[in-house]
This record gives structure tokens, sequence and C-alpha cells, in this order.
């Protein structure tokens, strides 16, 4: 594995970078404008890597890690917490491809991802696994800015997707816990639809915990009675 150097590199007059708090296992916001983001840079091409550095400074932002595709990529996320992730290569791997997936999965950032060649199913496989922004034909520094604004829309508006649809799935999973919690009680205690769900709100409250929890501890405890 080959890690470039790893100190930050950032333009002469930019203000020295703050690290905000933030969960590993969560994305990162966006700072005002897109500007002064925190950048891992992955590259085989040492001087391709250089010129990829070169544009992004001159635009503002850091860069915090330079790793070769070779590298543990997902650990270079948790260690150095970027921002957003660019990465250029003549052609994307699987392998590469499959830590992109992992990333997209346990700490999702925006990607934008240059290739010098591709295929329609390397290019499906990339956005499945979870590039923002998939650019053939090489890096155009003059391109960067705007491709960086395409990414991090598009990543907001999935990652916002992908909320809407965990707290969907959420609110279905404690709805139908609670069905089968009022079942049992009106079996068990010999009480009505109302009764039951009365009874099973107030052991929830009691105990200060979310209703949908409480059914699925009162379930969980029946079935070893």
């Amino acid at each position: 594995m080959k890690a470039y150097q790893l100190e930050a590199s950032q333009p002469p007059s930019a203000p020295k970078p703050q690290r905000g708090s933030m969960p590993g296992d969560k994305a990162p916001s966006m700072r005002m404008g897109h500007r002064g983001l925190r950048v891992m840079l992955v590259d085989d091409d040492a001087s391709r890597l250089l010129m990829l550095e070169q544009a992004l400074v001159a635009e503002g932002h850091v860069i915090v890690v330079r790793l070769d595709t070779q590298a543990d990529l997902l650990a270079g996320v948790t260690v150095h917490q970027p921002d957003v992730i660019f990465i250029d290569v003549d052609a994307p791997s699987r392998d590469t491809l499959e830590s992109l997936g992992q990333i997209h999965r346990e700490r999702p950032r925006p990607i934008v991802l240059f290739a010098a060649r591709s295929d329609a199913e390397t290019a499906h496989r990339a956005v499945h696994a979870g590039v923002s922004a998939y650019v053939v034909d090489g890096l155009h520094p003059t391109r960067l800015s705007a491709l960086l604004d395409v990414a991090i829309a598009r990543f907001e508006v999935h990652q916002a997707l992908s909320q809407e649809l965990t707290a969907a799935n959420a609110r279905l999973a404690d709805q139908r816990d609670i069905e089968k919690a009022k079942g049992l009680l009106m079996k068990r205690r010999k009480l009505d639809e109302g009764e039951a769900y009365a009874m099973l709100r107030k052991m929830a409250m009691d105990r200060k915990q979310r209703i949908g929890d409480y059914a699925r501890l009162l379930l969980a405890a029946s079935d070893v009675l």
C-alpha cells in the first residue's frame, strides 16, 4: 500500500481549516459555497495526482490525504474525515469500486471519479457504488468547481432520500410491532383494542421508551415465557 505525504496542503492565504465534530458513520455537512473543503485524493499516478491537487488548492480546498488505489480507502476516510473524495484512474477496477461501495454504506461522502476509459457495465457499477459524479475522458481542471457542485448536490439529494426511506421503514416497523403487541395484550389480558393500546402506551411512558421500542421488548419477552 502506498500513501503519499499525509500532511494537509492548502493555499497560503487560506485560514487554517477547522475539523467539525462529525460521527464517523454520518455524512459531513458541506461548507458554505463549497469552499475550503477537506479533500481525499486517490490516484496511482503521482504526476496526475499533483495536477489535481494544484487545481483543488487553487479553488481554496484542503488536501488532507493522498492515497493510491491499493490503499485501504475506508480507513483513509475514517482517519482523515474528508468532506469529499476525488479519484483519478485510467479505469476503475472492481476492487476500487467495492471499496467505494463500502465507504458509501458506512461513511458516505460525495465521490468524484475521473476515468480515462470506461464501459457501460463499469459506469453502472460506479453509480451503485455511490459515485456522485463519474467523468470519462480524464481530468480537466477548469471543470472541477462545476463538477464538485454537481457531486455535492447529487449526494445531498441521495442522502435525503435515504434518510426518508429509513424513517419510513422505521415507522412501518413500529406500526407492525405495536399491532402485534396489542394483539398479545388483548389475548392475555382479555382487553379490547383500545384498552390494549392504552396499556401499551402507558407501560412505554412509565419506562421512558418509545412505544415501538417497548412493543418489541414486550414481544421478545413473550417469546421466552
